[in-house]
């Protein structure tokens, strides 16, 4: 590794030098490059400006037969599908956390990237290069929208003041750079990686730390507001618990209820008109977490009464470690009026925890784009890449690969979804599979009046009811003819 790392940045060097000579014989030289040594200029200077990713053009849509890993294949923005265009159907987001805090480290490895604009620090001047490297990311992938954790974008202090200070400095930059054009989808506070919130936030038996996971959220919810952010993101990754026998599970789930509300007090007395997501999740860290799926969180939100304050962001990973598909998941949001945001990943089938995987099966992002296009989009919500590239994928170019791939993906299953519905085959076929309730005594049982007794009646008059075959193997044919 030792002998690589000097190899590489010899022809760095080479190539650096290289490019100077040639750069002095013309009239007008380009934006400065970041060179990867952490010796050059992007490392000794927070108000770095120059191009974080030379040699990568601004992605462009070049068609299925395009051999260019650099170009979209599926994905054309300005394309209308079913009378809306791509973009707007897909409303895709970048994930600060994974795309620019990511390292490649796991429970049995040291991080495996090294990123060019890194000096190794956690620093005020280090946050802003990212928060310009992001920027310049959004543009030449073609995305206007970003995600965030507050503690992601800038360091934590040593006081909640001086986090709040070092927050406000970062989002003021963030601000100046996204202009007009772009905005955060979601924002939302890290409320599990410190070891404050070891027992949680919102459910922590300190009333201390419930304190300051309010404060937190509080402060997160005013940036995103000032960024303009859509929404606002509630994740509880450490709301839940370890074991029963010690934890008071009716009172826990009483307090975070009761934080749910002053929030959206909060998001009221501030004027964020944008949805508030909670995103639910089984387990990991947590053994339960209290918002373990989206029937769960429907539940907890009906019993509080927050039905119409809180919609639900899906994440498909996660969909999967509660033991459903992620299409279900969808559908059961759906159907609650609750679908708010999707985070667009996957998971390995082979493996028990939330790999993060960026989404590459067309079935599945075609039985995604099925809920949305049912749902009649996302906004204000929309496809926000959850994901991070593998361990083993450590080069600049591999961050712009897997996002055209991750929104490729999606955009083959909008177009297949489309040509299903189009089609109509698959909907007929559910039609006629319940077709026996589409009578006069169907009716009354969808109205709430097919009582007992009547039901009894008939069911001794018609007798042993004939059961159809339910062509689930026709219904598959479909679909994959589809793809």
């Amino acid at each position: 590794m030792v002998s690589f790392n000097k190899m590489k940045g010899g022809r760095i060097l080479l190539l650096l030098v290289c490019s100077s000579v040639i750069t002095l014989g013309v009239f007008a030289a380009g934006p400065p490059t970041c060179p990867a040594d952490l010796g050059g200029k992007c490392s000794d200077s927070g108000e770095w400006e120059g191009e974080f990713f030379p040699g990568i053009p601004k992605i462009k849509y070049e068609g299925p037969s395009s051999k260019n890993p650099l170009a979209f294949k599926w994905y054309n923005a300005e394309e209308e599908i079913l009378g809306k265009k791509m973009k707007d159907w897909m409303r895709f987001s970048i994930a600060f956390w994974h795309t620019f805090r990511g390292t490649g480290g796991d429970p049995f490895g040291a991080p495996t990237k090294y990123w060019p604009w890194e000096d190794g620090t956690n620093s005020l001047a280090m946050a802003k290069r990212r928060m310009r490297a992001n920027f310049e990311f959004l543009e030449k992938i073609g995305v206007d929208r970003w995600c965030f954790h507050d503690r992601d974008i800038a360091p934590d202090g040593e006081t909640l003041e001086e986090s709040n200070k070092n927050l406000d400095e970062v989002v003021a930059l963030a601000k100046e750079l996204q202009g007009t054009k772009i905005r955060p989808l979601w924002g939302t506070a890290q409320l599990f990686m410190h070891p404050r919130y070891m027992h949680g936030g919102a459910t922590s038996s300190e009333l201390g730390v419930y304190a300051y996971a309010a404060a937190q959220v509080k402060k997160a919810m005013e940036v995103t507001h000032d960024l303009g952010g859509e929404n606002y993101v509630f994740w509880g990754g450490r709301e839940g618990y370890q074991s029963l026998l010690n934890t008071d599970m009716e009172r826990e789930l009483d307090h975070l209820a009761r934080f749910c509300e002053a929030a959206v007090a909060y998001k009221k007395k501030i004027g964020f008109i944008g949805t508030l997501l909670i995103e639910p999740k089984p387990q990991e860290p947590t053994k339960h977490q209290y918002d373990w799926d989206a029937a769960t969180t429907a539940n907890f939100l009906r019993k509080y009464g927050l039905i119409g304050e809180f919609k639900l962001n899906i994440e498909c990973n996660h969909a999967t470690l509660s033991g459903h598909s992620c299409h279900h998941e969808l559908e059961t949001a759906r159907i609650n009026g609750l679908l708010g945001n999707i985070d667009a990943n996957t998971g390995d089938p082979q493996i028990g925890w939330d790999t993060d995987q960026f989404m590459t099966d067309i079935s599945e992002a075609t039985m995604v784009m099925i809920s949305v296009i049912r749902n009649g989009g996302l906004a204000p919500g929309g496809f926000n890449f959850d994901a991070k590239l593998r361990r083993e994928s450590t080069e600049v170019e591999d961050i712009f690969l897997a996002h055209i791939s991750g929104m490729d993906t999606l955009a083959r299953g909008l177009r297949s979804a489309a040509k299903l519905i189009q089609d109509g085959s698959l909907a007929e076929l559910v039609r006629k599979r319940y077709q026996s309730f589409d009578t006069e005594i169907g009716a009354q049982i969808e109205a709430g009046k097919g009582d007992f007794e009547t039901l009894e009646k008939l069911a001794m008059k018609w007798g042993e009811p004939k059961v159809p075959s339910a062509k689930q193997e026709l219904a598959e044919m479909i679909f994959q003819s589809a793809l």
